[in-house]
């Protein structure tokens, strides 16, 4: 089961290099286990026991799994993860010609750790708006093969590069494309009007904009000397949006289970699709339109805010409180802040900590050195739009933010087990 899951999630990975072909993934998979696509433009006809999903933006998703009776009797079971990682994006008007090479200029999403992003045989993926027959569409997008890389400067030329190095995002990370000739001029709305004819056989007129994001073709892997670890592009944080997504389908539930992967949780969230808008709270008001039968649903139910946590570096333990390291492989983390930028609090991380003593799921703490800033995920967001209890949790993690994270290989499985627990629970606190 363990080997069968990690490749799951390597598959994943390599099929969701955005948030939009994240999402998209995630869709066909809820398709291929039945889940309706409701569209919020219409009128919604649920039944007790269906199973349905939405998307917004084609990069944030909700799926809906109804309980055989209300919701408003056991509660509801929340999932939430998150569909955007840091990386690179290309600015609107691109186009760079500096000592006979074709460049992008790119802005910086998110807290990336740039480093890493250097020497790496990079693509480009993303959502292209165009004009066709006179209509404005959409369509996702994916070069695949290797089309750029951004290049190091040679230590002889920078003999302090080992001594730390400021880069410069402006300067310094426009991705080399190719060659050119001194009198030619690259046009890259037109590079994409032939991506969109070969991926899709489409013959647009014109392209209008688009969200695209470079990223790294290396495939995810299982790595170690006996297989301890995955390495690979953006665990974070669909590691999280994959292992939910296993448990909601694996779990033989009479309760109401949601699953809820946001955009933009690397920026803030602060968007129509983000954790900071309205998605999630329309969504569930829909489903139970009563406003006092709403309140009184949320206050029976409970999210586990699903986004990896910082594992103990062997080179940089003293970055962590000396009784809060987690271990890879050593089972997920209940991640806690006095100041509220995790929203566990003593009875949801309880009620966690039950649940993986009854499946035998080891589980571990993480709270920041107190000298040190904290990050956050979606759950405090959450909490206060919805006013639902929520617990903070995630599986440790390496290299959080890098063009290539590593996580344990055997955490999936039990991330899974515990969810899995959750959505089945018959009880909550």
């Amino acid at each position: 089961m363990r080997e069968a899951l990690n490749q799951g999630l390597i598959d994943f990975l390599k099929a969701s290099p955005t948030p939009f072909h994240a999402t998209t993934s995630l869709a066909m998979r809820l398709e291929a286990a039945g889940y309706q696509r409701l569209d919020e433009r219409d009128t919604w006809a649920t039944v007790a026991g269906g199973r349905y999903y939405l998307t917004r933006n084609d990069s944030s998703i909700i799926a809906i799994k109804l309980g055989r009776h209300s919701p408003l009797i056991g509660g509801i079971r929340l999932v939430g993860a998150h569909t955007d990682s840091p990386c690179l994006r290309v600015k609107p008007q691109p186009e760079l010609q500096r000592q006979g090479f074709w460049q992008l200029g790119v802005e910086v999403y998110g807290g990336a750790l740039l480093a890493p992003w250097f020497d790496r045989d990079l693509s480009l993926a993303g959502r292209v708006t165009f004009r066709r027959d006179g209509k404005v569409e959409s369509q996702l997008v994916d070069f695949k093969m290797p089309i750029a890389v951004i290049p190091n400067l040679a230590i002889h030329l920078n003999r302090e590069a080992n001594q730390g190095w400021a880069i410069n995002a402006q300067n310094e990370l426009p991705p080399i494309l190719a060659q050119v000739a001194g009198d030619e001029r690259p046009d890259f709305r037109a590079l994409l009007t032939e991506q969109l004819a070969r991926e899709h056989g489409l013959n647009a007129d014109v392209v209008l904009d688009y969200e695209l994001s470079f990223y790294d073709t290396q495939n995810a892997a299982v790595v170690g000397l006996h297989g301890e670890f995955i390495a690979g592009a953006r665990l974070d944080n669909l590691l999280s949006c994959y292992a939910a997504l296993q448990a909601l389908l694996n779990a033989d539930s009479e309760e109401t289970c949601v699953f809820v992967a946001n955009d933009h949780e690397e920026i803030g969230s602060c968007s129509a699709c983000g954790a900071d808008g309205p998605m999630l709270e329309q969504t569930l008001r829909r489903l139970l339109p009563d406003g006092d039968d709403f309140v009184r649903t949320i206050q029976r139910s409970l999210l586990v805010s699903a986004d990896n946590a910082h594992g103990v570096h062997p080179n940089y333990a003293d970055k962590h409180d000396a009784n809060h390291g987690p271990k890879l492989n050593a089972g997920p983390v209940i991640k806690v802040n006095s100041n509220q930028r995790y929203a566990t609090n003593s009875e949801t991380a309880g009620f966690f900590r039950h649940l993986c003593m009854a499946e035998e799921v080891p589980v571990q703490s993480f709270v920041v050195r107190s000298d040190m800033g904290c990050g956050s995920t979606i759950g405090p967001i959450t909490a206060s739009h919805l006013g639902v209890r929520t617990v903070d949790i995630g599986l440790p993690t390496f290299a959080m933010h890098s063009i290539r994270e590593l996580c344990g290989s055997q955490d999936l499985a039990h991330l899974v087990k515990v969810l899995e627990a959750f959505y089945r629970s018959r009880e909550l606190p």
